[in-house]
């Protein structure tokens, strides 16, 4: 199985930098090896994504899975399960980042969103003794209402699809954002009949954006998620670096076996 591996799952392939700066040891030594796992609800192959490209050149990724449809990663996976067992057992990886891959198929409906198989995959890390950690999907910009806060996305995906627990990653953000976001997450995090409870946890976001910034001079890579950059819609990538921040904490702490 995984061994307790903890693994970020994410809705939006623009997340996949922030969720590493925050994954990353600050004063550059003893970095973690992260594996990226590239699902197949957005582009299908993995060389149309110049932030995996840039991510790579830079050493940021120990390697790069593609599940289902989805192909050209240095392994490929017939499915998620077998991404995540691959990342683990073949890449030797100590933390793994799923996310779909460029691009985002959606329909303006409650269910119509290839982000619903982030609660599969939640399931998916819990089957196979991961340790599930979700990335809230949250903006302070997004003309569309039901992605002001925390997404509709997220509160589906992981609200309803999954069913077992993970660790919900807070960030500490500014009211009355962070309010909204603490309170939306904290109701995803309320008891559910026939489910798993999700675990609240809230991580400082004091010096996240800093990172945040380097990042982008030292891999390359420019932060944007809907053609909106880092100053534009701060709080999207803050949620990021925070799920990958705690999956830090979760390593320096020793909960993995290497």
């Amino acid at each position: 199985d995984l061994e307790g591996m903890p693994v970020v799952v994410a809705d939006l392939h623009s997340s996949l930098p922030a969720v590493l700066t925050g994954l990353r040891s600050p004063d550059g030594q003893d970095q973690p090896r992260v594996v990226y796992i590239m699902t197949d609800g957005g582009a299908l192959p993995l060389a149309y994504s110049r932030v995996v490209a840039a991510l790579s050149r830079a050493g940021w990724l120990s390697g790069t899975i593609t599940a289902g449809q989805a192909w050209g990663g240095d392994i490929e996976a017939v499915s998620v399960h077998n991404a995540l067992l691959a990342a683990r057992h073949v890449l030797h990886a100590d933390a793994a980042v799923v996310i779909q891959g460029p691009g985002n198929l959606g329909t303006e409906t409650p269910w119509g969103f290839s982000g619903v198989a982030c609660g599969d995959a939640i399931n998916a890390i819990a089957t196979l003794g991961g340790r599930p950690v979700a990335c809230l999907r949250v903006s302070q910009a997004d003309a569309r209402t039901r992605h002001r806060g925390v997404s509709h996305h997220s509160m589906t995906a992981y609200g309803r699809v999954a069913l077992a627990g993970a660790d919900v990653v807070v960030p500490d953000l500014e009211d009355p954002l962070g309010a909204q976001v603490r309170q939306e997450a904290k109701a995803l995090c309320a008891p559910r009949p026939g489910a798993e409870q999700h675990r609240l946890v809230e991580v400082p976001a004091d010096g996240l954006l800093e990172l945040l910034r380097a990042a982008e001079v030292e891999t390359g890579v420019r932060l944007s998620t809907m053609r909106r950059g880092l100053d534009e819609d701060t709080a999207v990538f803050i949620a990021a670096a925070a799920a990958g921040h705690h999956v830090r904490r979760i390593l320096d702490a020793g909960a993995v076996n290497g």
